[in-house]
């Protein structure tokens, strides 16, 4: 059977895309209950790991940064994957220097770590931390999910996630769209605001998604982000819109006309724009 992940993100590898990583990681770690420490180990190796991406796999250039991790019995697996020429230390070299805190600290706080060259050009990272601590989660709705990385004109604008289950989705999901919204350049009041709507999003998703994974995808621009949410289960993203509504603060709005149901075969998507209230 394929492991299906609780979070997939796929982002730019700008260094603006490590503070949503470590937002995603900060979810994960309190739906699981990690402690302190453990927590710590996570985000010290995970950002590690992105920033190399960040700084060596595409040679200056832009491309995909692709974030999963999967919660598994007294152990978090996090797959960090590029599409370029690799991190560095390249496969199979464990311990050559480079900039940040290197990838031996990667190694001292993993309980196992992998390389992998992909198909096409580019690195998987595989790493695994113990969490004897962790909560466990609701089973995931059975079948492989669908696999997409940003096209290169969407890169710079456009982030993708997929979260699951409910509980991890309403950890993540407030956190991840209040570092977009700064991101955005949000005003602080309106960065709490965002995360209120998107608590009551996730909150409210339950139905819309059943067991499977809340999709969203962000599209940025000044004090503006566009929302996409699907696949939804037919006849529940009207219902999910207006119950999401009553989370909006009072310096955010739901554009008149933004907000639209697309509907494809038994599943509906949710589009809708958040901007500052004038």
């Amino acid at each position: 059977m394929v492991a299906i992940p609780n979070v997939r993100l796929s982002l730019s590898n700008s260094p603006e895309s490590v503070p949503v990583v470590q937002q995603a990681l900060a979810g994960v770690a309190a739906s699981l209950g990690l402690d302190a420490l453990e927590t710590n180990d996570l985000d010290t190796a995970v950002t590690e790991v992105c920033n190399n991406v960040v700084h060596h796999a595409y040679e200056g250039q832009e491309g995909p940064l692709e974030v999963e991790l999967y919660a598994l019995a007294g152990a978090l697996d996090v797959v960090v994957r590029d599409r370029g020429i690799g991190i560095r230390p390249h496969v199979g070299e464990r311990s050559q220097p480079h900039t940040g805190l290197g990838m031996p600290i990667v190694h001292a706080l993993t309980q196992r770590i992998a390389f992998s060259k992909l198909a096409g050009g580019g690195t998987e990272v595989r790493m695994q931390f113990t969490t004897p601590s962790a909560a466990a989660l609701e089973p995931l709705e059975e079948g492989e999910l669908e696999s997409h990385v940003i096209g290169e004109a969407e890169l710079a604008s456009t982030i993708e996630m997929a979260l699951a289950p409910s509980s991890v989705a309403r950890a993540v999901l407030p956190r991840v769209l209040g570092a977009l919204a700064q991101r955005a350049r949000f005003s602080s009041e309106q960065i709490a605001d965002v995360r209120r709507f998107a608590e009551t999003l996730a909150a409210n998703a339950g139905d819309a998604i059943g067991a499977g994974h809340l999709g969203v995808a962000v599209e940025l621009a000044p004090r503006d982000l566009g929302l996409r949410i699907g696949p939804l289960r037919a006849g529940s993203a009207t219902r999910l819109l207006d119950a999401s509504t009553d989370g909006l603060g009072p310096t955010i709005e739901l554009r008149a006309g933004d907000a639209r149901v697309v509907s494809s075969g038994s599943a509906e998507m949710l589009a809708l724009r958040l901007l500052e209230r004038r």
